[in-house]
């Protein structure tokens, strides 16, 4: 009898936590629906809710400005938006700081978040997986004695949270895996293992 509920439990599981997650993604995708005027929305000339459209109009709307990104006049007209929020005092660090982040992770040129690294956390006896970011800037490098990385340590079983550090290179373990195969791990808290085989390819490639 146990040994049956504990099987349903792990096919229901698992469908049961991606459903949910799939049905949070598409139902935040669907609030760009309230971008269009009250009589273009689906429901209204359809006459029935259909879950998903919101995300389609995410989607193409990614695509098209990728597309019109690509070429001269866009890259002109996408200068000139810049270079206007470039003048307003707040708008302009928080919109250049988040580009500057956005455009290393999504390039696939950068060395963000390419690593998996074993670094000692939260005590000196314990090992945590994390992330190398970046190689502090020349300011804080000065100010620091020897060679430091930038990490970011998830925190389990969400991911996106976490914590962000200065540490020792040389006190730092680089695991050759990929950085699939480490949020696998954190995701699951170590229940799912990374494979024996080192990994190659990283998000992007």
């Amino acid at each position: 009898m146990k040994k049956y509920f504990i099987t349903g439990l792990l096919i229901w599981v698992p469908l049961g936590i991606t459903v949910w997650v799939l049905d949070l993604l598409i139902g935040n995708m669907d609030k760009s629906l309230l971008l269009l005027p009250h009589g273009l929305h689906p429901d209204v000339w359809l006459g029935v809710h259909i879950p998903g459209l919101g995300a389609v109009l995410t989607l193409l709307v990614i695509f098209l400005t990728g597309l019109f990104a690509a070429n001269i006049i866009g890259q002109r007209l996408i200068g000139f938006w810049e270079s206007l929020l470039g003048r307003i005092p707040v708008v302009k660090s928080i919109y250049h700081g988040v580009k500057q982040v956005s455009d290393t992770l999504f390039s696939g040129s950068g060395e963000a978040f390419r690593k998996v690294l074993l670094v000692r956390y939260p005590h000196p006896q314990a090992w945590s997986l994390a992330f190398q970011t970046a190689v502090p800037g020349r300011e804080v490098a000065e100010k620091l004695d020897g060679e430091y990385v930038g990490v970011f340590i998830p925190t389990t079983p969400s991911p996106v949270n976490g914590f962000y550090f200065f540490v020792k290179k040389s006190e730092t373990i680089e695991l050759d895996i990929s950085v699939d195969q480490a949020l696998k791990y954190i995701i699951s808290m170590g229940v799912v293992s990374a494979p024996e085989t080192p990994a190659n390819t990283y998000p992007g490639d």
